[in-house]
């Protein structure tokens, strides 16, 4: 289990890294990182603010899966696979709900 945790908690860590320079607007337009949908792609007016918000709650998502890695972890007597199907889904959930909001966000300014 400590290898899922690490690997959990690692990557709640490279996810909060990567989302700075999206909300310091440091990144350009590119097919490889970022909130990359054809609109953003295609017009930077939409690119800098689109990522910025979307960067603000994958830092969140991030810090709630390393929250989610660490808790769950000391948590008594759970298995490896009780841990590994909690943390999961935690991220995932929330992942979802900060894409669908910048979805949005990005409608929003079109």
């Amino acid at each position: 289990m400590q290898t899922l945790f690490f690997i959990y908690t690692g990557g709640g860590l490279v996810l909060a890294l990567i989302s700075l320079p999206l909300i310091a607007g440091k990144v350009k337009p590119n097919p490889f990182y970022g909130f990359r949908v054809p609109l953003t792609l295609e017009n930077p007016e939409l690119w800098y603010p689109t990522n910025k918000f979307f960067a603000k709650r994958q830092l969140i998502v991030a810090l709630v899966e390393v929250a989610a890695a660490i808790g769950l972890y000391f948590y008594p007597n759970i298995t490896i696979d009780g841990y590994a199907l909690s943390v999961l889904p935690v991220f995932v959930v929330a992942f979802a709900i900060a894409f669908i909001q910048s979805w949005r966000y990005m409608k929003s300014l079109k």
